[in-house]
């Protein structure tokens, strides 16, 4: 069924009830309110410092060794913290516990990236060394180090053939005829279709690509796409005379990669999150999964409606129609309904609003794209704001598409969230 009603994110920590994700949240406590008590962040020595030590060594190994699609990128650390979280949730009840899991996210993420990013073997293999340096030698470390071997092997081999390469995702797509509403390649490129592939992928969690597709996007003769059409001309023109310096800022900071931009507020969320070793793999397990996930459902809605970009819509369309209008920014070859980042940042902010809280201490973001900014935040849901506002003064997408990526986002994370035991597996 198509998915076109708004959705609530509280409930689905409600509606989850699976023993994996109740652990993960009676560890964390949930603010209910921008000025409810936040925890500060851990003691580096403290429970989890492994993991983000893991964590900034795979951030590294994947943008030295980055693939050129962002989903195999995403894939790769699903994979990777995946079979950390199953490995770090073998480990037996005791004393040894902790230093058990510690050497099983190390060895399980080690592996995974090794076999994955071989250029990058000899770093790894320095850093899971110093890792093991310091977790005290004896059975818990040595049958940690085996769970995690295990377990990635076990993954590696799992998802081999997934769909989620980069000649996979872009698998070539035929363009249809130019028509109304109908996506063609956008200047100034005018590039060949991408991501169609995705939709075609095998997703870790959902049934099946079009298990949440959208509804259709608003009919070319409705009040909201000539709403959606005028907003988009006046806001996201690239001369435009009404976007003020903060809305073109917005969309500077947001015009990269969801998975670099939300690097940093991942990275905080866990440090920040209380509980085990397992539980931070298994909030990061979770987080990429649903974000693999959601690209896939992404590509589906995408293809199925194939809706033109804006661009194409005003420099051909019958609505004062205008050959020389140009984006603040360069459109992406993929069709305007839903945004893909806005997308991903729906699945982003249900995951941490869930097991993390919907508010924390603010903290601090830069962008790649926009040099020298800085911007504070203190809520998830103040990245999902700004990405969709982003698209609007980019120039690159309806608000429609981007409102609706977020509730698509939402849904399939929420099935992540609900599912989360078929993931990680049972303790």
């Amino acid at each position: 069924m198509p998915l076109s009603g708004p959705l609530r994110l509280r409930p689905a920590l409600l509606a989850a009830g699976s023993a994996a994700l109740l652990a993960l949240t009676a560890a964390v406590p949930s603010a209910a309110s921008p000025s409810a008590a936040v925890p500060p962040p851990p003691d580096p020595a403290a429970a989890g410092s492994v993991v983000l030590d893991w964590y900034d060594t795979t951030a590294r190994t994947v943008a030295a060794s980055a693939a050129p699609t962002q989903i195999t990128n995403s894939r790769t650390w699903a994979i990777s913290w995946i079979a950390a979280a199953r490995a770090a949730r073998e480990a037996p009840g005791g004393p040894g516990r902790g230093r058990f899991q510690d050497a099983a996210v190390a060895s399980a993420v080690h592996d995974v990236l090794a076999a994955l990013t071989p250029s990058r073997k000899a770093d790894l293999d320095t850093a899971l060394a110093a890792t093991l340096g310091r977790i005290p030698d004896g059975a818990a470390e040595d049958r940690g180090v085996a769970a995690g071997a295990r377990q990635a092997a076990a993954l590696l081999a799992d998802r081999a053939g997934d769909g989620l390469d980069p000649a996979s995702s872009n698998a070539p797509f035929t363009v249809p005829a130019a028509a109304p509403g109908v996506w063609q390649p956008t200047p100034n490129g005018y590039a060949p279709a991408a991501q169609y592939g995705n939709r075609l992928a095998r997703p870790f969690l959902l049934e099946r690509p079009d298990q949440y597709r959208l509804g259709p996007p608003p009919a070319l003769d409705s009040r909201r796409y000539r709403g959606d059409l005028a907003e988009v001309r006046a806001y996201g023109a690239a001369d435009s005379s009404v976007r003020t310096p903060r809305q073109t800022e917005t969309a500077q900071f947001w015009y990269g990669g969801s998975l670099t931009l939300y690097t940093e507020p991942v990275r905080v969320a866990v440090a920040r999150a209380h509980g085990s070793s397992a539980d931070r793999a298994a909030l990061l397990a979770l987080f990429h999964a649903a974000s693999v996930d959601t690209q896939i459902a992404t590509s589906d809605s995408k293809y199925t409606y194939l809706r033109w970009r804006p661009v194409t819509a005003i420099r051909t369309g019958s609505l004062h129609t205008d050959p020389a209008w140009r984006p603040l920014h360069e459109t992406p070859a993929h069709p305007d309904y839903p945004s893909g980042h806005a997308t991903y940042a729906g699945a982003a902010q249900t995951v941490l609003d869930a097991l993390v809280g919907p508010v924390t201490a603010p903290f601090g973001l830069t962008s790649p794209t926009a040099p020298g900014v800085r911007r504070t935040y203190t809520a998830w849901s103040g990245l999902t704001r700004d990405n969709v506002d982003a698209r609007v003064y980019s120039g690159i997408h309806t608000r429609t598409a981007d409102e609706a990526g977020v509730r698509l986002g939402e849904a399939v994370a929420r099935h992540a969230l609900s599912n989360a035991d078929r993931l990680l597996g049972r303790p």
